[in-house]
């Protein structure tokens, strides 16, 4: 990769991290005003997000999952009234927004369907790694299989909300993302752009 190459992967993983940055503002903004609409983030699609775009594979995990630790922090505040750093089964949450920003990187090219598909599969993996925890903890569910149904069958209501969340803020962030690189060409990864230059040549 040269030197101009190289400033416009730079230049375009600030603006992917600005894009993040201003969504999640979203999430922080609107603690304690969903009620029934608790778990309609954007954090699930910005971990998508991130997967897709970032050519990074550190900067993919990196960005989004500090991006959640921060907003974490700032959200429990908003409720709590205090900072707290970690809570019980964050190690579970973190381990499956991972995995959500892997389900991104999965997507190649970047299509409604292709978006929808990830949007789901997303939730599925939130589903079942984050109420594992939920119930090997044992605080809140008998550790038998009645209580394993019951853990998962009562945080359904959430997950649809995460899933609205996927599309909605899916939409906005790949929707805007992809309007925006066919005015803004320095937004295109390296390849996009021999690709454009070969058929402009």
């Amino acid at each position: 990769m040269n030197k101009s190459e190289t400033g416009r992967v730079d230049t375009r993983n600030i603006i992917l991290i600005l894009i993040i940055v201003s969504v999640a503002l979203l999430r922080v903004l609107n603690v304690g005003k969903f009620g029934d609409w608790a778990n309609f983030t954007p954090v699930g699609a910005i971990a998508l997000f991130a997967g897709t775009y970032f050519l990074n594979r550190w900067t993919a995990y990196f960005t989004p999952l500090l991006t959640l630790f921060v907003s974490d922090i700032i959200v429990n505040y908003g409720y709590y009234g205090k900072i707290t750093l970690f809570y019980e089964g964050i190690v579970y949450v973190y381990i499956a927004f991972a995995l959500m920003v892997l389900a991104g990187s999965l997507i190649k090219k970047v299509t409604i369907l292709n978006v929808f598909i990830a949007a789901i599969v997303s939730v599925l993996i939130h589903w079942t790694i984050t109420n594992f925890g939920v119930w090997i903890s044992g605080q809140l569910y008998p550790m038998d299989a009645q209580g394993f149904i019951e853990c998962y069958l009562m945080a359904i209501p959430f997950e649809k909300n995460l899933l609205l969340g996927n599309l909605a803020y899916g939409f906005i962030l790949y929707g805007g993302f992809e309007w925006a690189k066919k005015y803004f060409p320095f937004l295109a990864t390296p390849s996009e752009w021999q690709v454009s230059n070969q058929n402009y040549q």
